[in-house]
């Protein structure tokens, strides 16, 4: 499973890089042989001006031989949006795959 990490305004971190990576493989470790890449979009929606929720937060899984899906979420840092997208979109494909037999 790749993971591709990209940044609207690029601002990358290799730290927030690596955690987002760790974090990714945790949570979607049950899953990796079935998925071939996760490409993960992060922006800032307000960029300089500051603001709730401006952190944006795109996973897209590409899953062998199906459909793409993909999961948005918004939140205080990337970080914890990360992780809370994460979260949504484990339980987003375990319920495809368990809809499709693949237990």
């Amino acid at each position: 499973m790749h993971i591709e990490i990209n940044y609207r305004d690029g601002n990358s971190s290799q730290m927030l890089d690596q955690r987002i990576d760790e974090t990714l493989r945790h949570t979607m470790g049950h899953l990796a042989d079935r998925l071939t890449r996760l490409e993960v979009h992060l922006g800032d929606e307000n960029a300089h001006k500051g603001g709730t929720n401006d952190k944006r937060c795109l996973i897209e899984a590409r899953p062998k031989g199906l459909d793409p899906i993909a999961i948005e979420t918004h939140g205080e840092d990337f970080y914890e949006t990360v992780k809370e997208a994460a979260g949504k979109l484990k339980r987003a494909l375990d319920n495809r795959f368990d809809k499709l037999g693949h237990s």
